[in-house]
């Protein structure tokens, strides 16, 4: 019986070096960190200054609902934290 051929695998070729890495830019995200502390102190403040005056502060017209303006601020507060790098 006649034997087959041994096929010779072609020798490894890296992709041309034509392409160049593209640069990334690293933006200062220096900010993000105390508007993030910002919004969760004043978040947690406007809902204790509520509690606290027996909700006469901080807008007594609002009511009840100072207590979602303060989860708002502390919501805009995780919000900015997607921002962190």
């Amino acid at each position: 019986m006649p034997k087959s051929r041994i096929r010779k695998k072609a020798d490894y070729t890296p992709p041309p070096a034509s392409k160049q890495a593209a640069n990334i830019k690293l933006t200062n995200r220096g900010w993000v960190a105390p508007v993030m502390l910002a919004m969760f102190l004043i978040g947690l403040a406007w809902i204790v200054v509520f509690y606290v005056t027996d909700g006469t502060l901080p807008l007594n017209a609002l009511g009840n609902w100072n207590i979602v303006v303060g989860f708002g601020f502390i919501a805009a507060g995780f919000g900015v934290s997607t921002q962190w790098k």
